[in-house]
């Protein structure tokens, strides 16, 4: 079967066509015949060797796949061969093929094309559990999403809604992106360009803060969202884009009750109980129209380093897809 490798770090020149051989199910797994792949800046930090864990070469990047079931494992019971599916796995999805865990797997309703379904998984579920289990949104809280036309973006803004959030403050850099996160549900719109944003949030707060932020570059912008915080305010820290290291001075949460979360989806995946009910539970949105995805654009598989290059620019809106 084509997928695409890495056998060394670097640049987006480093993902080549290779020829491997088909792989075939153990006990409790099944071959997914992959239609359409998701591509995230996760699979950019492994491709460089800056990933969470420790990325083996040679690699096959991809973790979000959507398809059909071609065979399964001797003990697998729930899924059969033709079932249409949609999961998560750890790597190997940049190819026509690749292995899954059956627990990991969720059945595609009828009216989800692959393209749609691929695009939610890992941005989904990020954004659902940075809200609801680590953020731990109430109704009526205000939540301050930034990136807001990214990704995790327009999904956060769309579920915090849909938890009960009272206020959703979203920060792009353009007035397009912005425009963007308005159309998705967002109350306030701050171009993080700006020099004075901290100034603006904690103006649509009353001067109170926020009780939720995302934040994920890190650097000068996790110490400035820091000081958007409200009092028994959580920040939730999933990734760090900059590159740049952040300060925290832990006692300097202690005066108003504030905590900072660190997220890593891998640890939910983990987690059936957890996984699959809010799996079910997006796709269910997404089917009923009360959740919109924004595809940025589908490429073929060989595009895969021009589609890394593309989503490096940060001149994206929306999910980009690999086809094998």
């Amino acid at each position: 079967m084509k997928a695409v490798q890495l056998k060394e770090y670097g640049g987006p020149e480093v993902l080549n066509i290779v020829e491997i051989d088909q792989p075939n199910p153990k006990a409790n797994e099944v071959c997914v015949e992959i239609k359409a792949i998701g591509v995230n800046y996760a699979d950019t930090a492994r491709r460089e060797g800056q990933y969470v864990v420790k990325t083996p070469l040679p690699f096959i990047p991809g973790a979000e796949i959507a398809g059909v079931v071609t065979a399964v494992g001797e003990k697998v019971t729930r899924v059969k061969p033709g079932t249409r599916v949609v999961t998560l796995i750890e790597s190997g999805g940049y190819a026509e093929y690749a292995l899954a865990d059956e627990r990991s797997l969720i059945p595609l309703p009828e009216q989800l094309d692959y393209q749609t379904a691929a695009a939610l998984p890992l941005q989904g579920l990020s954004a659902y559990h940075i809200l609801k289990t680590m953020g731990r949104l109430e109704k009526g809280e205000s939540v301050l999403v930034h990136a807001a036309a990214g990704g995790v973006g327009t999904i956060a803004v769309q579920l915090a809604k849909y938890f009960g959030a009272g206020k959703v403050i979203a920060t792009a850099s353009t007035a397009e992106k912005l425009e963007l996160a308005r159309e998705m549900g967002a109350d306030v719109l701050i171009n993080y360009t700006e020099s004075n944003w901290v100034e603006q949030v904690l103006e649509a707060t009353g001067g109170k803060g926020v009780d939720v932020a995302l934040e994920m570059v890190g650097g000068e912008v996790f110490n400035q969202t820091l000081k958007c915080l409200a009092a028994f305010g959580r920040l939730v820290v999933f990734g760090a884009a900059s590159g740049e290291p952040s300060k925290l001075y832990p006692a300097s949460l202690m005066a108003r009750n504030q905590s900072v979360i660190g997220f890593f989806l891998p640890q939910i995946m983990r987690k059936p109980d957890l996984l699959q009910p809010s799996m079910i539970e997006l796709l269910t949105l997404l089917a009923d129209g009360r959740l919109k995805l924004t595809i940025g654009g589908v490429f073929p598989l060989e595009d895969a380093a021009k589609v890394h290059t593309i989503l490096q620019s940060r001149q994206t809106k929306g999910k980009l897809i690999l086809e094998p």
